[in-house]
């Protein structure tokens, strides 16, 4: 059987990999420690209790499974939470990283695609961003996944590992058949965020600065559909076992929204009116960010189906009904 282990698939992006994968005719086997993923998320093969920083782990998990490649999820990914830990964040993201190719390496698996971000190309020097941009990351987690890549570089020009990395813009929305959603904790997220002030469940969300140069003076991201980018890592999948050689792609929807159009379209969705309290911009945060995603298309056939903003929202909305038990 065509076994692919995926560390982290217990996780919001990871357990969307993972129906994909059984859709397209692999196993997934799910290695997670459940830190920040939920048990309750891997519904589409077996799973194994482990941490990438167990070497011994990752041996037996790769001698037991024999997967044909790996969909590597696991790692840390607040941006917050790393400038002021950044110890926590290259001990798993760059230690975990190594420990991972290592085991790949002795256990003879050489095709690995890697959940990167757009964090790594830092501030932009132009718009939209394209996979040649340079990458000048700003805080400890790009420059963990920015390292993380750079070790997948040199294991392929050393040990003939091929790998396609993928670099997020913004994950979101949920499984439209409701079977696996976004659910972290702490939420950082600006929809599940503003969902949640519409729907009662927090006394409001915070947007952070309302004086950029934009049209509506809030910043503008790139928002691509959870389910969307998991079909990307199919796709990078198949090429990988086609022959391809490595790559990196950017994952995104190529348009841009901006934080007033999230929260006039969860109203538009849910009926609802988020209460909204501004406060300062953060250190860091950029004016905009748009992916150019024309290489993955062109070269992969990637072609996202859930495009529109509403679309992405009313796919959380339905997740975070469910989720607090509310009908509908």
């Amino acid at each position: 059987m065509n076994h692919v282990l995926v560390t982290g698939g217990a996780g919001y992006i990871g357990s969307h990999a993972c129906k994909a994968l059984a859709a397209a005719g692999y196993v997934p086997v799910t290695l997670d420690n459940l830190s920040y993923g939920h048990r309750s998320a891997v519904r589409w093969g077996p799973f194994v209790h482990g941490d990438i920083l167990d070497r011994a782990a990752l041996d037996a998990a790769l001698r037991a499974w024999k997967p044909v490649a790996v969909m590597h999820f696991a790692s840390l990914i607040f941006v917050g939470e790393s400038v002021t830990q950044p110890g926590k964040y290259y001990r798993n993201n760059v230690a975990g990283t190594l420990n991972l190719l290592e085991a790949m390496r002795d256990q003879g698996v050489d095709q690995l695609v890697f959940s990167s971000t757009c964090a790594t190309y830092g501030v932009p020097e132009s718009m939209p961003i394209t996979e040649d941009h340079p990458q000048r990351p700003i805080n400890p987690y790009g420059e963990s996944k920015l390292m993380a890549e750079h070790l997948m570089r040199d294991f392929g020009a050393a040990h003939g590992l091929r790998t396609i990395c993928l670099r997020y813009f913004n994950a979101a929305g949920a499984d439209p058949e409701g079977e696996t959603g976004e659910a972290h904790d702490p939420e950082t997220h600006l929809i599940p965020l503003v969902l949640d002030a519409a729907a009662g469940v927090r006394p409001d969300v915070t947007v952070f600065g309302d004086d950029y140069p934009t049209p509506d003076g809030t910043c503008i991201r790139d928002y691509i559909h959870v389910t969307d980018l998991a079909q990307a890592h199919v796709l990078a999948l198949q090429a990988l076992q086609a022959g391809a050689p490595s790559a990196a792609y950017n994952a995104g929807n190529g348009k841009g929204f901006s934080v007033r159009q999230v929260l006039d379209t969860v109203e538009q969705v849910t009926g609802r009116k988020a209460p909204v309290r501004f406060g300062p911009r953060r250190d860091g945060d950029a004016v905009a960010l748009v992916g150019d995603a024309s290489r993955i298309r062109s070269e992969l056939g990637w072609q996202p189906q859930h495009a529109d903003l509403g679309e992405i929202i009313e796919t959380a909305w339905r997740w975070h009904q469910r989720q607090q038990g509310v009908a509908g």
